[in-house]
């Protein structure tokens, strides 16, 4: 499989595209002035404790609370508070924790207010972004993660990931890592650290204690509520946990961008720093590798597939619906094998589209109807394979008696949404538009007024192919016609996204020329 991660800069936010076989899969927006990020590191204050709920609402230093419940607070939360109270009072030496001694485990089953009392401080993550009309969800299970591990401090335990099956790996990694970790730090030993050298695993070590210390400088530095550490950028947190050797190429269409990704990519995976490509080409990035084109069509509330069948994606608060409906190709004389084709193709596609919108939730699958429990049983096999490149944490449960398939999927951001729909450019929303014959007459006056106030500019027209078309017709063309009237040869070019009746002035660097 061809995998690519296509980063576009535009002076508001970045965008990054993940395609696999030129197809968009993963669609992410950062924006410049944003708040939150999962994984930032805040000094909070506690603002109002609310026992029914078992939870606190938290002062981070901005101007929505946060949320944290009693459940997020893990098992290390006397020890946190012990820290956050020593480090503010300067009474903390050192910023790793050798000389710390860990405080015993908190209750599962407690109360909030028996941890906390208000405007009490409190060293907390951001664990959910904010959603609809909810403050962002915060953990004080603290880890600061790595391409190769993520340690938690005041944890001693060191996990592997199960997806390194090789009980040798496994073991040789542990070992290793047990040998060389700082005191009362625990770590968790991710996929990409399988095969890698003692070296590389110090070194990131080395790497995320440095942020640890960075974190306990800010802290002791600052009283009030706010940021202590941010994630990395998201280009380069995507960099992170997706590049491996199965990529193929990076494009990017920004040079300070290019440049931290090549440098960040040569010190955590030298081998994988070729791959970036700095962009330099004409065409919008975007535009060039089609994504725009798949933006359009994907986020839909009806997207379609190559067959004809589509779906129809609907979203409540509570959860997300989606219909399949076969289209034509629902006419077949084999009635269940059809139902098992267009359900196969439809399960892929959703898939896909809950990785590209970043569904999270509850979301409930109308496929159509299977009367053979052998084609229930591959759909759902086939769903769980279709799925397995989501790196959100998902279930997926059989199809029911009501031939409804449940998924659940981890939800840390908001669903992206992408309105798709356009007021239409002729009549501006109001169903009518310009007589189509008055278009040239309209085109001319502005050439005479363009020519007789800029006289020495190059000119060039861009218009639907239909006027280019009439523009261009027979021996004496209305291009003739202008050069003969106005002493000036006015260049024609084609632009297929353009509406029937829209045109566009531009110079020679292509600078739009504006009539007011």
């Amino acid at each position: 499989m061809e995998k690519e991660l296509i980063v576009n800069s535009t002076p508001n936010n970045v965008e990054i595209a993940l395609l696999e076989d030129r197809k968009l899969v993963e669609l992410h927006t950062q924006s410049n002035d944003v708040q939150f990020s999962v994984g930032d590191i805040f000094l909070g204050s506690i603002k109002m404790l609310r026992p029914g709920l078992n939870a606190a609402f938290v002062d981070v230093g901005v101007r929505k609370d946060a949320f944290l419940h009693y459940t997020d607070l893990g098992p290390q939360i006397k020890s946190v508070q012990k820290l956050t109270r020593h480090a503010l009072d300067k009474q903390l030496h050192g910023r790793l924790l050798d000389d710390f001694i860990l405080e015993s485990e908190n209750d599962k089953n407690g109360k909030i207010d028996r941890v906390f009392e208000k405007k009490q401080n409190v060293l907390v993550q951001i664990l959910k972004e904010p959603i609809s009309t909810k403050g962002p969800r915060l953990t004080c299970e603290l880890t600061l993660a790595g391409r190769f591990m993520v340690i938690t401090p005041f944890r001693n335990t060191v996990a592997v990931s199960k997806k390194i099956v090789n009980p040798e790996e496994r073991k040789r990694l542990k070992v290793l890592i047990e040998s060389i970790k700082p005191k009362n730090f625990g770590f968790i030993v991710r996929t990409a650290a399988e095969g890698k050298k003692v070296a590389d695993l110090h070194e990131e070590i080395t790497n995320l204690t440095n942020k640890w210390k960075e974190v306990i400088e800010q802290l002791k530095n600052g009283a009030k509520p706010g940021r202590l550490l941010s994630e990395v950028d998201k280009t380069k947190t995507i960099l992170r946990d997706l590049i491996n050797d199965s990529f193929n190429k990076i494009v990017i269409n920004d040079e300070e961008l290019f440049n931290g990704a090549k440098s960040y990519l040569q010190n955590v995976a030298p081998e994988s720093s070729k791959m970036v490509n700095y962009y330099k080409g004409k065409k919008p990035l975007f535009e060039h590798y089609g994504i725009n084109r798949q933006i359009k069509s994907s986020f839909s509330k009806t997207p379609t597939m190559s067959s004809g069948a589509y779906l129809v994606i609907e979203s409540t608060e509570a959860m997300h619906v989606v219909d399949v409906n076969s289209g034509p190709k629902g006419q077949s004389n084999d009635q269940e094998s059809s139902a098992l084709s267009v359900n196969l193709e439809a399960g892929k596609e959703i898939a896909r589209q809950l990785r590209l919108r970043d569904i999270g939730g509850l979301i409930i699958i109308d496929y159509i109807d299977m009367r053979n429990k052998e084609n229930k049983n591959i759909l759902y096999s086939k769903m769980k394979e279709f799925m397995k490149d989501d790196r959100a944490q998902h279930t997926i449960l059989p199809l029911s008696k009501f031939g409804l398939m449940q998924i659940t999927r981890q939800r840390v951001k908001p669903a992206i949404k992408i309105n798709t729909l356009e007021v239409c450019p002729s009549c501006k929303g109001t169903g009518k538009i310009e007589p189509a014959q008055l278009v040239p007459d309209e085109i001319e006056r502005q050439v005479k007024f363009i020519i007789e106030a800029y006289p020495n500019m190059d000119v060039k027209l861009r218009v639907h192919p239909f006027i280019y078309a009439y523009l261009k017709k027979g021996i004496k063309t209305k291009q003739i016609e202008w050069y003969l009237k106005f002493k000036k040869w006015i260049k024609l070019e084609i632009d297929q996204d353009y509406h029937i009746n829209e045109y566009r002035f531009f110079n020679k660097f292509d600078d739009e020329i504006r009539l007011g």
